[in-house]
């Protein structure tokens, strides 16, 4: 009888022990991990679906990264723009409520404070967010702003405004304060002529009357003029009435009524005994009448134009060497002669365009601000406008002028219709963070929904491989047994 060895059976029951331990090894860390393998090559046919729903959700990830740095940008910027539009409030309130004074303390207070408000307002243009400027265009590395001083004093041999103000108003207001109109007279006539053909002074528009023995002309002829004669005396309460254009596109009416009385009161002229004389006083309080418009709107007007003209890009001067009261023409200004107030990315496109960022598949948003747009420039325009023009109180027409310029102001910033606004940069920027909150809504709902099929897909059941590794520990543990029980069998035991 012959007796079969057990060493190649043993062997393979240790080859069978070691695989269960192997097993038990990979349960437990399925168990410990909640996942079935730690590399794709242990998921089987699963792996490529694993990869792809990985790479969907690193991909969103990546996608709210940039939201939240974009929210961030977008949410600081809108915090400056709104604080922009207090600023214009307080500024109008300021013009609104101060008034003059007697002392001229009400043009004072005005100035002062748009002096601080403009220096809030260049702070806030260059404001950062991590080391970007948000007001700069695509020029996110420089400030988008000239400092105060440069702005309203120029730097060097760079004017400022107030010194293209000043030189405006030069030209404006001609040697005689006229407003760059000549008035002459004869025996029975009166006429006005602007002094040249250029973009300076007052431009004549119309001229009326309604008087008594008196015929009116023009305006006609270049440089253009207007006249009145009399044929006879006029009639106490008669009226002449010129009407002018401004520089900035405004106008002015100015009326004289015929009066007996001697010296007649503001806005009149004395009837005379006769009518050389009658004409003679007519010119005479068309001069004064003239010189007092041109010392309060018509200078008024002109800070306003030459402030439009030094933020403009290119900036506009006034041709030709000071003093500039016979000056004809305007020439560009350069950045060697001219202190250029934006300093930031300029192009024809437009500004929420300069910053983009992709926040989905197919979908990009724009934020990006230039600080020269118009509802930026208008604001800071204006209220530097108010801070760099002088008003003397001991000047006659510094009422007026303070008056005028107020009004001009405070409509500009209020700002026409269909005009941009800050309020308009605001609605915009807002558009762009509702789209933000949803694409990250979005975001949130699709990582949920791709995140529970990536659980099925490498995930594992708990309760599954619980009850896999008993068994198994029952299965290694019956084994074991019998191994043991193999290797203590001999061929003693089969002898008697």
């Amino acid at each position: 009888m012959s007796v079969s060895a057990i060493g190649s059976q043993s062997a393979v029951f240790t080859q069978q022990l070691v695989s269960m331990r192997n097993q038990l090894d990979d349960l437990q860390r399925q168990l410990g991990t909640g996942k079935k393998a730690d590399t794709y090559a242990g998921l089987g046919i699963d792996r490529g679906l694993t990869v792809s729903l990985n790479a969907q959700l690193a991909a969103i990830s990546g996608y709210d990264d940039t939201i939240n740095t974009v929210q961030t940008r977008v949410n600081l910027m809108q915090t400056v723009l709104g604080r922009m539009a207090d600023i214009g409030s307080a500024v109008k309130a300021a013009m609104t409520e101060s008034g003059y004074g007697a002392d001229g303390s009400g043009a004072a207070t005005a100035q002062k404070t748009a002096l601080s408000s403009l220096d809030e307002l260049i702070g806030l243009l260059n404001t950062q967010a991590g080391g970007r400027y948000l007001f700069s265009g695509r020029a996110t590395d420089q400030p988008a702003v000239e400092t105060l001083d440069h702005i309203l004093d120029g730097d060097g041999a760079r004017a400022g405004l107030k010194q293209v103000i000043a030189e405006r108003n030069q030209a404006d207001l001609g040697s005689d304060g006229l407003g760059r109109l000549v008035i002459t007279g004869t025996a029975n006539s009166v006429s006005v002529a602007e002094d040249a053909a250029s973009p300076f002074g007052f431009k004549l528009a119309s001229i009326s009357a309604n008087m008594a023995n008196a015929t009116v002309s023009g305006p006609t002829g270049s440089p253009a003029s207007v006249g009145v004669s009399l044929s006879g005396q006029p009639n106490p309460g008669d009226t002449l009435t010129l009407r002018f254009n401004l520089p900035d596109g405004s106008s002015a009416t100015l009326t004289l009524t015929a009066t007996t009385d001697s010296p007649p009161g503001a806005g009149a002229f004395t009837i005379g005994p006769d009518v050389a004389t009658t004409a003679a006083n007519l010119k005479n309080a068309l001069t004064t009448a003239i010189g007092d418009l041109a010392g309060g709107a018509l200078a008024a007007a002109s800070a306003v134009q030459a402030s439009n003209e030094f933020f403009a890009n290119p900036p506009l001067r006034v041709a030709g060497g000071g003093p500039f009261y016979n000056a004809t023409a305007l020439t560009p200004g350069s950045a060697a002669d001219t202190v250029i107030w934006y300093t930031g990315e300029t192009g024809s496109d437009p500004a929420r365009d300069t910053a983009t960022a992709r926040v989905d598949t197919s979908l990009v948003v724009s934020y990006g601000a230039r600080a020269d747009e118009v509802g930026l420039r208008t604001l800071v325009q204006n209220i530097a406008t108010l801070a760099a023009v002088p008003v003397n109180p001991n000047d006659p027409h510094a009422a007026d002028l303070s008056e005028a310029l107020n009004q001009r102001l405070t409509a500009n910033l209020i700002g026409q219709p269909g005009q941009q606004s800050v309020t308009d940069i605001e609605t915009d920027l807002a558009g762009t963070q509702a789209t933000l909150a949803a694409a990250q809504t979005r975001h949130q709902q699709t990582s949920a929904a791709l995140g529970d099929l990536l659980d099925q897909v490498q995930g594992v059941s708990n309760e599954q491989v619980g009850a896999e590794i008993l068994a198994l520990q029952t299965r290694m543990q019956a084994s074991l047994q019998t191994t043991a029980m193999l290797f203590q069998t001999t061929l003693l035991n089969y002898l008697k």
